[in-house]
């Protein structure tokens, strides 16, 4: 099937070979998400790494990075690919093992700005979860240093490099930001 086509249904969407590319559907247009720099990339994986331990410990549910999700926006089909996506047992099976977006709403996701984004551009996306059934969304801001917590009843909250982070979502899990932020040193081993 050629991309030159305009309009993509959710099923011709979800029908398209994996390519290296990692694409979101948006109103019916497949749209490719910008390639992570080091920053963000380096942010995602000790995210990720924290969420997924916690995940094991907590036997939990799955905590994936880059993993579509299948949702509605505005009535439209939306197949967004947020940076982490966790999805509690209770909700998926712990032996589910398809490869596919997530069947389910996720309890939370996560998305870390990239370059030429703006922390307005997220908090509308962080909306649209939120509309769209997911419980927590997490603006990851690398360059203020900060994570901005959006839940469905709740007001924003800001968590700034020199805080821990903690969610009622979460029991349990507390992540010292500057574990997230602080820039790990490189170095010449022998």
């Amino acid at each position: 099937m050629s991309l030159s086509k305009t309009k993509f249904s959710l099923q011709e969407f979800l029908d398209l070979p994996e390519s290296g590319d990692r694409t979101e559907l948006v109103n019916g247009e497949i749209i490719t998400k910008v390639s992570p720099k080091y920053k963000h990339a380096s942010v995602q994986g000790r995210l990720f790494r924290f969420l997924d331990d916690w995940c094991a410990k907590e036997q939990c549910g799955p905590c994936c990075p880059e993993w579509a999700v299948v949702l509605k926006r505005k009535g439209v089909d939306w197949v967004p690919v947020p940076d982490l996506t966790y999805v509690a047992c209770v909700r998926l099976s712990a032996d589910w093992e398809e490869d596919e977006p997530s069947p389910v709403l996720p309890e939370l996701v996560i998305e870390i700005i990239s370059p030429g984004q703006s922390f307005g551009e997220m908090t509308s996306k962080a909306t649209d979860y939120l509309l769209a059934g997911v419980d927590r969304v997490w603006v990851v801001d690398n360059q203020a240093q900060s994570v901005t917590v959006f839940g469905a009843s709740d007001f924003p909250q800001t968590f700034w490099v020199n805080d821990t982070i903690s969610d009622v979502l979460l029991p349990e899990l507390a992540i010292a930001l500057t574990d997230i932020f602080a820039p790990r040193r490189l170095s010449n081993a022998e």
